[in-house]
């Protein structure tokens, strides 16, 4: 069985940060013998010991961090692995030479010159296999590789009223960081043409004054709930009547994954990632990127025919059956550990 030494870097929060910490319980209870070397984060190593992995903690500093580099080193000389799986730029810079297949695994269009190391690159979207392979590497070095999401349906809703939202509202739900790849501002302006609807925005991020300024600059402040970074996602979705996805940058559109697993109808805009996802008018609708009018009539078309909803909803969750359940992306993890160890 495949040895398996992890090192993410990342911030306490973000998209390829949850995905690390469903990935690697679920690798451990496919039998990977692992290890994970992290960014320290208390909560972060509590969560992954509680499931039953082995965690080392490391600053992952600047270029001068010595001690990220002995602790790196030290643990693939004990561990010995076969494979080391890095996530983020700064993971795969700290990574030791040794016997040991290097794997990177990209979930945007990152800098390779950090990944020059690696024997094999992952990407987590067909587009950024492609676009990784443009750059240069050769097609046998790259794979792709997509994200799960736990299966949420059947989570219980929240009460609105905790949230300040009449019971009987057509209710809007979005998630992500406040940061102008997002496009919040655009879902603010979409909603101010939508007069009987709420919206919920889970997340936090550089931009939430700004756009709370917006939201009350639009009259909509009354109707909008800035939430911050929330632990309940899977009752978020199950609360709303339907996840709109605004970004103008989304590499992958993991929150398209998690709607639809939650069987809720997306829509969402016409990005990178969500484009490849969604069939459109099969399981979500796609608009143009940065058009809030076209967004306002999207919304308004789903939240006034309920029967279109719920058809893109199922088609969602079948979409979500086929292809990102956890037991779905494990085993190609599985098969990709066997294919590339030495």
């Amino acid at each position: 069985m495949t040895r398996l030494l992890q090192a993410m870097a990342g911030a306490p929060h973000g998209g390829a940060e949850a995905f690390f910490e469903r990935l690697a319980p679920a690798l451990g209870r496919a039998g990977i013998t692992q290890r994970v070397l992290i960014r320290d984060n208390p909560k972060r190593a509590a969560l992954l010991r509680g499931q039953g992995v082995d965690v080392v903690e490391a600053p992952f500093g600047g270029a001068l961090d010595l001690v990220t580099h002995w602790r790196f080193r030290r643990e693939v000389k004990a561990f010995k692995p076969d494979i080391v799986l890095t996530w983020m730029n700064r993971a795969s810079r700290f990574v030791p030479k040794g016997p040991h297949v290097t794997v990177g695994r990209l979930g945007g269009y990152y800098d390779l010159k950090y990944y020059r190391q690696c024997d094999h690159l992952i990407g987590n979207t067909p587009d950024i296999r492609d676009w990784i392979i443009a750059q240069g590497r050769p097609s046998g070095q790259v794979h792709y590789v997509p994200n799960f999401v736990a299966d949420s349906q059947g989570v219980p809703p929240l009460s609105r009223a905790g949230l300040d939202t009449p019971p009987g509202a057509k209710l809007i739900v979005a998630m992500g960081r406040l940061h102008p790849n997002k496009a919040f501002d655009v879902l603010l302006k979409a909603v101010e043409q939508v007069h009987d609807c709420y919206l919920w925005i889970a997340g936090e991020g550089p931009q939430r004054a700004e756009l709370e300024a917006l939201a009350a600059h639009l009259s909509v402040r009354p109707r909008v709930r800035f939430l911050g970074w929330r632990d309940d996602v899977a009752a978020l979705y199950a609360t709303g009547d339907l996840f709109v996805c605004p970004s103008r940058h989304e590499p992958l559109g993991n929150v398209v994954i998690e709607a639809w697993a939650a069987a809720r109808p997306v829509i969402a805009a016409a990005s990178q990632g969500p484009k490849q996802l969604i069939t459109e008018g099969v399981d979500g609708l796609l608009v143009p990127v940065d058009d809030d009018q076209a967004l306002a009539q999207a919304i308004r078309r789903l939240l006034t025919e309920p029967d279109t909803a719920s058809t893109l909803a199922q088609g969602g969750r079948s979409a979500y059956e086929r292809q990102f359940t956890e037991a779905a992306v494990v085993a190609r993890y599985l098969d990709f550990f066997e294919k590339v160890k030495r």
